[in-house]
């Protein structure tokens, strides 16, 4: 599910629960094994659900925005990018993308299938394909 941003051409993509809710889950069962290993998961669990309320994925014609409510807090220009991946087809985990001069991981925290057709589409793998 996407939400349209400010202008036509921009895409905004829908929060994705399932992480968070995955790792609190699991830390349930870890409980009763190793308090402090469940201690970790849970909160951790909790600072990615925070974060999945709060930030927001949104894909322009010329950029990656991130924004915090309506406050934007970082753009990635796709002409300064080299690569990108998800990581881990079957359940989606992890989104990478290399731009000239740093590297960034993100956890899927929002809509992975909307994710890869506007990569696909602004930023193409072929296009990425000699780097």
């Amino acid at each position: 599910m996407t939400t349209a941003a400010s202008s036509p051409s921009s895409i905004e993509l829908a929060p994705s629960y399932t992480i968070p809710i995955v790792l609190g889950l699991s830390a349930v069962p870890l409980l009763f094994v190793q308090i402090w290993v469940s201690l970790a998961i849970a909160l951790f669990s909790l600072f990615l659900l925070i974060q999945t309320v709060m930030l927001r994925l949104r894909f322009t014609e010329t950029d990656l925005d991130i924004y915090r409510g309506e406050t934007l807090i970082r753009r990635f220009p796709f002409r300064e990018w080299q690569n990108w991946e998800i990581f881990w087809s079957p359940v989606p985990i992890l989104f990478y993308f290399k731009e000239v001069n740093s590297i960034h991981f993100l956890p899927i925290i929002f809509d992975p299938k909307t994710l890869r057709t506007c990569l696909e589409q602004r930023f193409p793998k072929n296009q990425n394909a000699n780097t």
